[in-house]
């Protein structure tokens, strides 16, 4: 049995996908499966897919129905056999000892996740690249090149992920700002499999990540950060979150708040309520909220009162942490009509 499982969801992403999964085959720890899931694509990724299988017997390819995202990482999941799970979006690739690091590092902390974060150089330089008109197909991140000693390595380890996981902006004199594990991407993260084995992603939405990685947060994981820039996170310009109408994230958002507040209802202590409301619910929150000004109709505002009247009839609007949020819970009951 390999030692990690990658799933790789597909769709659209030809011009992508060698890179992507050259990167997985580039591997210094070579104990793996990659399951690339073709989600009904349309264009050639599945043939790109079936061509690496064919060479080399870690690839599977498993074909669906187009289902979105989180419906193709799901249906990867009953393929994975590994220890540990590992994410990768096809149109992003990684650093050639990710496995290596997170894995050794998983094992000497005895750790459930291990947390890297991606090259925060290389992302807005592609962006900007772009809006200049130049290539940005052929452009090689210089921390690619990067050769880490394993002993080396700083990290933090914990038992309480609640204390540097959050969707806050830290400033520069925020004394744990290295080792914050910031925003809920699933590919930041190596995870113990069975950690996270009946965790099932919501489907049909944008933005899956944040109600899977609370519901991650309540098992209350060990977690070692590594905080080395491993992933390189490629900003496809004709992707899907980029062009959804605003309606669609924003009912995508509200659905993740209401998902992730019921689950922490449930089964949260006190201290992880507090945590995760503070932390994470409220920017989803005002994010959300935000999105009102965008949209187009009055079909439209009548969808949006409606998702902001289910997060006020369940709860999830109480206990604003900031006056930001006391403010903003404000304008949501003036705008769904409940003062």
């Amino acid at each position: 049995m390999p030692k990690i499982s990658i799933i790789i969801p597909m769709y659209g992403v030809e011009k992508y996908l060698r890179r992507c999964l050259d990167s997985v085959l580039n591997q210094t720890f070579t104990d793996w499966q990659a399951i690339c899931v073709n989600d009904g694509s349309p264009d050639k990724s599945g043939e790109i897919a079936r061509e690496y299988a064919a060479r080399d017997k870690r690839f599977v390819v498993i074909d669906k129905e187009n289902g979105g995202l989180s419906d193709a990482r799901n249906a990867g999941m009953p393929h994975a056999v590994g220890d540990y799970i590992l994410y990768i979006d096809s149109d992003d690739f990684i650093h050639p000892q990710t496995l290596e690091i997170a894995y050794s590092l998983a094992l000497r902390d005895g750790s459930d996740i291990v947390s890297f974060t991606y090259d925060r150089i290389y992302r807005p330089q592609l962006m900007v690249r772009h809006k200049l008109g130049l290539d940005t197909d052929n452009v090689v991140p210089r921390a690619i090149h990067k050769k880490y000693n394993l002993n080396k390595i700083k990290t933090r380890v914990t038992n309480d992920v609640y204390e540097y996981a959050t969707e806050q902006t830290h400033n520069k004199f925020n004394p744990k700002r290295h080792w914050l594990i910031k925003h809920c991407q699933v590919w930041k993260n190596l995870y113990k499999r069975e950690l996270i084995a009946d965790i099932p992603f919501i489907k049909g939405i944008l933005f899956e990540d944040f109600p899977w990685w609370s519901r991650v947060m309540l098992r209350n994981p060990r977690v070692t950060i590594a905080p080395l820039p491993l992933y390189f996170y490629i900003p496809n310009f004709g992707g899907i979150v980029l062009g959804a109408k605003q309606l669609r994230i924003m009912k995508s958002l509200c659905a993740g708040i209401k998902d992730a507040y019921l689950a922490y209802k449930e089964n949260a202590t006190e201290y992880q309520m507090e945590q995760w409301n503070k932390k994470f619910k409220w920017f989803f929150i005002k994010w959300a909220f935000r999105k009102l000004k965008y949209l187009e109709s009055d079909a439209d505002i009548i969808d949006a009162r409606q998702c902001f009247s289910d997060l006020y009839n369940i709860g999830a609007l109480e206990n604003p942490p900031y006056k930001w949020a006391v403010k903003l819970r404000e304008d949501i009951v003036k705008f769904v009509g409940k003062q």
